[in-house]
């Protein structure tokens, strides 16, 4: 064999070879399994990330998982079903104080508002008394918990007591509702922004709520949560997933040609809702999470853990440190 032709079978074992690595493991796309609610507003951003693929940008095989509820998604999580789901820092704090090694990075700002009919004579909190009131998420929603708390410090009101609660899911709330089955509404931000759009008049925000308790109203109460073992051993996957899920809401928040697109998953009847659901998400894209907002949710813990005990928070006692992922910081936070 002469040197020239040894020479060419040597470059074609290197091309091969190289071509080899290129489409083995170590340079596939790394799979990230997000478990959803099914009909939940996270589809929205979920949309996004893949129209722009945004996960593929960051080296992640994105695997979406639908789910039928918050407790479908939580069992999946902890099944090992799926990698990542949004819950809030309360339910991972409990996780925590059992030994278990969840840990949350915000997703969402938004949460629920107290609604009433336009021409309701219900004013005030203190107008409640005696009134049939809807409350989603249960009698330990964190909404509802932070309402009763701002109610009984501010006017010495006792909502649990003072007031007929009426827990239902939020799709059924509306429904009653506008029926005239109920007097108010403490719903989820999604549909609150529905009733809003047909004519109903607010009470006060979760956010009203927080300030008012001397929380900064901004506070997050969801996130994308995750185990804390799994993330420090696909930290590149986790923090990549998280940069796809911000740049998916830089989109959001700047475009208003890619709500049009999205417009079909917000099943919005006319362009109030389209507006007020499109404004909502907005409003709650978080911009910083930092030491201000950490000391803010233990804050909101301590006050949570009173109201709602054990039954909500479990054995914990105070926020872990824990409770948030560290590596990972939002662009605001750094300027």
């Amino acid at each position: 064999m002469s040197g020239s032709y040894r020479l060419y079978w040597v470059r074609c074992v290197a091309v091969l070879g190289l071509l080899a690595g290129l489409t083995s493991p170590a340079f596939a796309l790394e799979k990230v399994r997000v478990g959803v609610l099914e009909f939940g507003t996270v589809n929205w951003e979920m949309d996004v990330i893949q129209t722009h693929k945004l996960a593929e940008q960051q080296g992640i095989d994105l695997e979406i998982v639908p789910l039928a509820s918050a407790d479908a998604s939580t069992v999946a999580l902890q099944g090992g079903a799926v990698d990542i789901i949004v819950s809030d820092w309360v339910w991972v704090a409990r996780q925590r104080a059992a030994d278990v090694d969840y840990t949350l990075f915000p997703y969402s700002n938004a949460v629920g508002e107290l609604l009433v009919k336009a021409d309701s004579p219900i004013k005030t909190l203190a107008d409640l008394k005696g009134k049939k009131l809807g409350v989603a998420g249960g009698a330990s929603d964190k909404s509802w918990l932070l309402l009763r708390a701002f109610a009984q410090q501010q006017q010495t009101l006792d909502l649990q007591a003072d007031t007929e609660p009426q827990y239902a899911a939020p799709p059924l709330l509306n429904a009653l509702m506008q029926r005239g089955d109920l007097d108010a509404v403490l719903n989820f931000w999604n549909y609150a922004a529905r009733l809003k759009a047909a004519g109903l008049r607010s009470i006060i925000t979760v956010p009203d709520t927080l300030e008012g308790l001397g929380i900064p109203r901004d506070l997050p109460l969801l996130g994308w949560v995750f185990s804390e073992k799994w993330a420090k051993e696909h930290a590149a996957s986790v923090n990549g997933f998280l940069k796809a899920s911000y740049a998916a809401k830089q989109i959001m928040q700047d475009d208003d040609a890619e709500w049009v697109r999205l417009r079909p998953r917000l099943k919005a009847d006319d362009d109030a809702v389209f507006t007020a659901l499109r404004d909502g998400f907005r409003a709650g894209i978080p911009t910083c999470f930092g030491d201000k907002e950490k000391q803010a949710a233990a804050d909101t813990f301590r006050i949570l853990a009173e109201v709602g005990g054990e039954k909500l928070v479990g054995t914990a006692t105070a926020l872990d440190t824990g409770v948030f992922w560290p590596d990972f910081s939002l662009p605001a936070c750094a300027k």
